[in-house]
């Protein structure tokens, strides 16, 4: 079969990808081979291609032979033997170490992304990281011990500019509409004065502030106060119309909800033929029709009366005496969870020199207070350490208990291990595959294990992106804020659900139900959904609508601000959904035409634009097969609504795999994409295990995934039989020595 359909481009003379297939197969050329014939992209698209039982025997044969050879001579790859914690790994092990939940992203710069997770390029600790993290740990600790404070501080905590305030907003009294809630971490117990200020135009007037208005502040659901705005006749000073939006109380020391909102009047504010959109967020385009929050300060605190009974003192003072024994107990309950690993006399001998000195100087909090401090910035804490054994050759070695604890905690958790999982390891109990199926289930039931939701599926699935599209508010006037976020969170809910509910992994691209609230209802055009409240929707009678690939928020990250892009989207399915990513483009590619606005010229379609960039050969390739899936997804315009034409013609949502499957639109992709589920599972299980180890994949990780995907199909490919065939692979349980 090689020789007939593939030598003639893969030969020495030609050697097409950089590949040659006359002398012997290499292992990465044959998992290369693999891959291309699993998904039916070679030969190409035009060329003479055997049949389907070649096809399949071919694939059937090749990875038996790389399986076998693995079996033989088993590789698990090497992670780094330093990597740092990421920002998010970083505040979630400050949470469950001390029970502080503090923002850290004012205090640590972005992650570097790397093979499309930012929990790889993580082994630097330039100067100024160093510095960031010292004052984070000055900050923290300080936090965590309410720690007295010389003298009062202001916080501002600002609004989304482009959030329409409306409606409801989730978390505030019912009856109310737009404001925000925001948990607050008050340091120590005293007095606070929390201060309102509402949005603006260029002139300094609260906007859509034309008759009085209500404005309430909560403490954890509890009114503070109840303020009445009105307007200010013009010609007077209307700078301090809000000034009396303030409140001072005492508030005890931890987080606490700070609410504010309108009360909504009786009467709803019809649309007008001016501006019949949903959006109400600027003076501009979308001039607000009731006032709008723009911040909250916090100053405080005064007459501080103690550092008061917060989460984080009962999380670190495991012990009621002021004395060297308890401090030593303290530290090495703190020393245990944050190093993940038990600790040895030595390790608390630098802890208790800064405890000691500190004492010296202000007593006894003060010196838990130094050695906490400590302890934030010690390497052991903010790096994960995977050792070499003192003998190893490269034959893969088993990772430690702790170790393997602190990967499994950081795969399903995002955070440190728990107390659970750190007794296990010192027992050696986590070599069983049945103690680690155990744990893998109890982590999934946990709440922790929504950052497989907010954390590796946002990044899979680029919804991180959300947060900095724009579309052109010319052509989309009705985009906003409140409507990124409902994107975003109609897509976290729905994979949620598929994992909570251990749904077969492709349930993500064929589940027959969304998650909507009524303005992303409203934007789909589905009726008869009321409130901010998101709520499971049946989608049986919509089938435009089912699954991931047909959610404004993918079909929103992968289009222009101007318009769509079936280019961008068929890479996006092809690396994300199917796990063939096409090459990079060559250098020197023209920019596809824009359509012409010329009056009484004809605009060329998408189609036939892509079209005409595609005549270039060095682009031909690569857009073969990007293209007509990109296609399929016409319909549904840059911000993911449905539409039927383009410039006033009916859209061609055709197209045809590279194995001559032929679909009419995007229902009838999804429907191609399925028939060969084992695909996208593969492509599923590949970013898990980058996810999950902290690396890019190697041709060696191949049949380990092979394996995961193999065993999963025994129960329907559900979610947690890719999640514990990750936990217990090779890869994931073994380590490469140097």
């Amino acid at each position: 079969m090689f020789n007939r359909y593939c030598v003639g481009c893969h030969s020495e003379t030609a050697r097409a990808g950089g590949v040659s297939l006359q002398n012997a197969f290499s292992s990465t050329v044959s998992e290369r081979a693999v891959r291309q014939l699993s998904h039916r992209h070679m030969p190409p698209v035009g060329l003479p291609r055997p049949d389907e039982a070649s096809y399949k025997l071919v694939v059937k044969e090749l990875t038996a032979t790389l399986d076998a050879e693995a079996a033989l001579r088993p590789q698990a790859g090497r992670p780094g033997t330093f990597r740092r914690l990421n920002r998010l790994e970083y505040h979630n092990a400050i949470r469950d170490l001390l029970a502080v939940d503090y923002n850290v992203t004012t205090l640590l710069p972005t992650d570097e992304t790397s093979h499309g997770f930012d929990n790889i390029a993580v082994e630097n600790l330039s100067p100024i990281l160093i510095e960031r993290y010292l004052s984070a740990a000055q900050k923290i600790s300080r936090l965590a011990l309410g720690s007295p404070v010389r003298k009062p501080s202001s916080e501002l905590i600002l609004i989304p500019p482009d959030l329409t305030q409306e409606e409801h907003v989730p978390g505030l009294p019912q009856g109310t509409r737009g404001g925000a809630i925001s948990t607050y971490n008050f340091p120590v117990s005293a007095q606070y004065e929390i201060q309102v200020r509402l949005s603006r135009d260029r002139d300094e007037r609260v906007e859509g502030l034309d008759v009085p208005h209500q404005v309430e502040l909560t403490l954890d659901g509890k009114r503070l106060g109840l303020f009445t705005v009105t307007p200010t006749p013009r010609g007077q000073d209307h700078q301090n119309v809000d000034k009396h939006l303030m409140a001072k109380l005492v508030v005890s020391a931890g987080p606490h909800q700070l609410g504010v909102s309108f009360p909504r009047k009786t009467a709803a504010l019809l649309e007008t033929g001016r501006q019949p959109y949903q959006a109400h967020f600027n003076m501009d385009r979308h001039p607000r029709v009731q006032p709008a929050l723009y911040s909250i300060t916090v100053i405080g605190p005064f007459d501080a009366v103690g550092p008061g009974d917060s989460p984080s003192r009962r999380r670190i003072f495991v012990c009621g005496e002021q004395t060297d024994a308890c401090a030593t107990q303290i530290l090495a309950t703190l020393l245990r969870r944050a190093y993940r690993r038990p600790i040895r006399p030595d390790d608390l001998t630098a802890p208790l020199d800064f405890y000691r000195k500190a004492k010296a100087e202000g007593g006894f909090d003060n010196g838990i207070e130094m050695a906490l401090r400590a302890l934030l910035v010690n390497p052991q804490f903010l790096f994960r350490i995977e050792k070499d054994p003192a003998k190893s050759n490269q034959v893969p070695y088993q990772l430690s208990g702790p170790e393997l604890a602190s990967r499994l905690a950081f795969f399903l958790w995002s955070t440190i291990p728990d107390d659970t999982l750190l007794d296990l390891a010192e027992r050696d109990k986590l070599k069983d595959p049945a103690v680690i199926e155990q744990q893998v289930r109890r982590m999934l039931a946990d709440p922790r294990s929504e950052s497989l939701v907010t954390n590796f599926a946002s990044q899979w699935l680029y919804l991180r992106n959300l947060a900095t599209i724009t579309p052109d508010p010319r052509l989309f006037p009705d985009f906003d804020e409140n409507l990124r976020q409902s994107m975003q969170r109609e897509t976290e809910m729905f994979f949620s659900s598929v994992l909570r509910e251990d749904l077969p992994a492709p349930s993500l691209l064929k589940a027959p139900y969304t998650f909507l609230n009524e303005r992303l209802a409203r934007h789909y055009g589905i009726p008869h959904i009321y409130g901010s409240r998101f709520r499971r929707v049946d989608l049986s009678g919509q089938p435009s609508r089912g699954g991931l690939l047909s959610h404004a928020s993918i079909l929103t990250v992968t289009s222009y601000a101007t318009r769509t892009s079936p280019v961008i989207r068929g890479k996006w399915i092809l690396a994300n959904i199917l796990g063939t990513p096409p090459s990079a483009p060559p250098p020197a590619v023209p920019e596809l035409k824009e359509a012409v606005r010329t009056p009484g010229a004809k605009a060329l379609s998408m189609r036939e634009r892509v079209a005409e960039h595609r005549k270039n050969p060095a682009c031909a390739g690569c857009h073969n097969l990007m293209d007509p899936i990109g296609f399929a997804f016409e319909n549904y315009d840059a911000v993911g609504r449905w539409r039927s034409t383009e410039g006033g013609a009916p859209i061609d949502a055709s197209g045809v795999l590279p194995d001559g499957t032929k679909f009419q639109n995007a229902t009838e992709l999804k429907q191609a994409l399925l028939l060969q589920p084992e695909l996208f599972v593969s492509a599923v299980t590949e970013k898990l295990l980058i996810y999950a180890l902290g690396r890019g994949l190697e041709r060696y990780d191949a049949p380990a995934i092979r394996k995961i995907v193999h065993d999963a199909e025994k129960n329907e490919y559900r979610l947690s039989s890719l999640l514990l065939g990750i936990a217990t692979s090779t890869p994931f349980t073994m380590r490469q020595s140097q």
